[in-house]
């Protein structure tokens, strides 16, 4: 099975669940430089790196992810190292060029997820201009397409709503061909809409197989409309691991996140996300049908149940690999015990297994057009 496994780079303090169990994991670089190295010896193929500012919801120490990423990159051989961007604190044009420089240091592994940012208080903190909901995915489209001029034309000239490059060369251009892999997140219409047409990875949030499975398949029509190849477009998911040696030991672990959650900062995040995904025309935004217990895990990672022993979390992978997931990006409670044990008993099994998918949606979605 060709899926490919991502995990979150713990570069910000706090651990990935708001509540107050106690996470044996670190932000710090010396913790974040073992913990990757442990990563890419145990079978991960990507790590990405968060992007966050400003405290909040117990994230009050944040390392910035480029400035990670290019460390990282420097005592790694193989994992390829992502950097969550936010359109409106950086220009594009710089952007491709740290980028590109990133992947010369780590010979062909930078990659680069396009937020398009939720919490205000950063925008606000830092005096830009925070944009209403469609319009941050307008400008993070421009961004997206200056990334991909700079990287492949020797000058590249845009001119758009937000950014404007006249004549500007890029050298050296990026190791990788034809340009460093773009992925980008998001669950509202515009974000599917700018995913059919720019970028080359979709990141989900976790849901259900059914769920997932129509998200895929509505975002591969939308690229045959685009009179884009829907082959093109890879698709990532959102999963916290749980592995323990029964079921019910699983289970009593979510409970027990569950039970001990930061109520009061878990209500600060749903306010602010779901402001934001408000603000959509369709009324509809990332977390728009999270519940409590969903929101303790930040990009509803509990949906994806992957919880359990090892031969559930495996049929579970499996089961989401014949809908048309490509990639898990995996969070989990302690980093420093559960991620090289899900890379060394949960990676090589389901690596050894066939794939699912008999008929790929893509190629129904083209004979439908």
């Amino acid at each position: 099975m060709g899926v490919k496994f991502a995990y979150w780079v713990p570069n910000v303090s706090g651990g990935l669940v708001v509540s107050k169990l106690p996470q044996r994991t670190d932000w710090t670089f010396e913790y974040n430089k073992e913990l990757v190295q442990t990563a890419e010896r145990v079978g991960f193929d990507y790590a990405l790196s968060q992007a966050r500012f400003f405290a909040s919801y117990g994230a009050d120490s944040q390392l910035e992810a480029l400035t990670l990423t290019s460390a990282l990159a420097a005592v790694t051989t193989r994992i390829k190292l992502i950097s969550a961007i936010h359109p409106g604190f950086w220009h594009p044009g710089v952007i491709a060029k740290a980028v590109a420089t990133v992947d010369h240091i780590s010979q062909g592994r930078a990659a680069v997820n396009i937020v398009s940012g939720w919490f205000k208080g950063e925008f606000e903190g830092y005096g830009e201009p925070w944009l209403e909901h469609d319009e941050r995915y307008h400008r993070s489209e421009e961004f997206i397409r200056v990334l991909k001029g700079m990287w492949t034309q020797e000058e590249f000239t845009f001119k758009g709503n937000y950014y404007t490059i006249n004549q500007a060369p890029l050298k050296p251009k990026p190791v990788q061909k034809p340009h460093p892999e773009i992925f980008q997140g998001g669950n509202s219409k515009a974000a599917r809409r700018m995913a059919a047409r720019v970028s080359d990875w979709y990141f989900m949030n976790g849901g259900s197989i059914e769920d997932v499975a129509a998200q895929i398949q509505e975002i591969r029509q939308l690229a045959v409309e685009e009179g884009r190849d829907p082959n093109e477009i890879r698709f990532g998911l959102n999963g916290f691991i749980i592995l323990r040696d029964t079921e019910e030991e699983a289970h009593a672990t979510l409970r027990s996140i569950v039970e001990n959650a930061d109520k009061e900062a878990v209500e600060g995040f749903r306010q602010a996300v779901q402001q934001a995904g408000a603000a959509s025309p369709e009324k509809q935004g990332m977390w728009a049908n999270s519940k409590f217990e969903d929101l303790i895990q930040y990009n509803d990672g509990f949906k994806t149940r992957l919880i359990g022993t090892e031969d559930q979390i495996v049929e579970r992978i499996a089961q989401y690999e014949a809908v048309g997931v490509d990639l898990f990006l995996c969070g989990f409670l302690h980093f420093t015990d559960e991620l090289p044990v899900f890379g060394e008993r949960i990676i090589p099994r389901v690596k050894a297994l066939p794939s699912r998918r008999s008929q790929t949606d893509a190629d129904r979605a083209v004979k439908v057009a």
